[in-house]
């Protein structure tokens, strides 16, 4: 079953808390080698470095089982639409779009309501969706 924009965006803000961890102790070698220095606010090699840990975060999660850990506490699952694995590339793709539509305010996620099968423009893009799997106690009893 497709996913619902309320539970993707759920999904997306626990990823996120998640993520802000992350970012802070990728952070902290940084800090450590300047001898605690503080780093410059808009600095980009700073800047494409948080990216590029925050692309692995997600890419790792995606790639490897389809759910990064907000999306498993969400039972939100990745899962390809056509014949190709999905693997770094693609992720990338799915990634930097869904930057764009995040730049755009959102509007790449609520895409997702006007689909017909869910789909927002980074799941377009990648040739993916995201579907809601049910809880294994339902599994077993149906």
């Amino acid at each position: 079953m497709p996913v619902t924009l309320p539970r993707r965006l759920a999904a997306i803000l626990y990823d996120l808390l998640l993520l802000a961890g992350v970012l802070f102790a990728a952070s902290l070698p940084l800090i450590a080698l300047r001898g605690g220095a503080a780093i410059t606010p808009g600095d980009p090699v700073y800047l494409g470095y948080l990216l590029l840990v925050s692309y692995g975060y997600f890419a790792h999660g995606w790639v490897h089982g389809g759910q990064t850990l907000g999306m498993k506490s969400w039972r939100v699952r990745l899962v390809s639409v056509t014949a190709a694995p999905f693997g770094y590339r693609r992720a990338l793709l799915r990634f930097l779009v869904a930057l764009g539509s995040w730049a755009c305010c959102g509007v790449g996620f609520f895409w997702s309501l006007a689909d017909p099968q869910r789909r927002g423009w980074h799941d377009r893009a990648s040739g993916t969706a995201l579907i809601h799997e049910p809880c294994r106690q339902q599994l077993k009893s149906g």
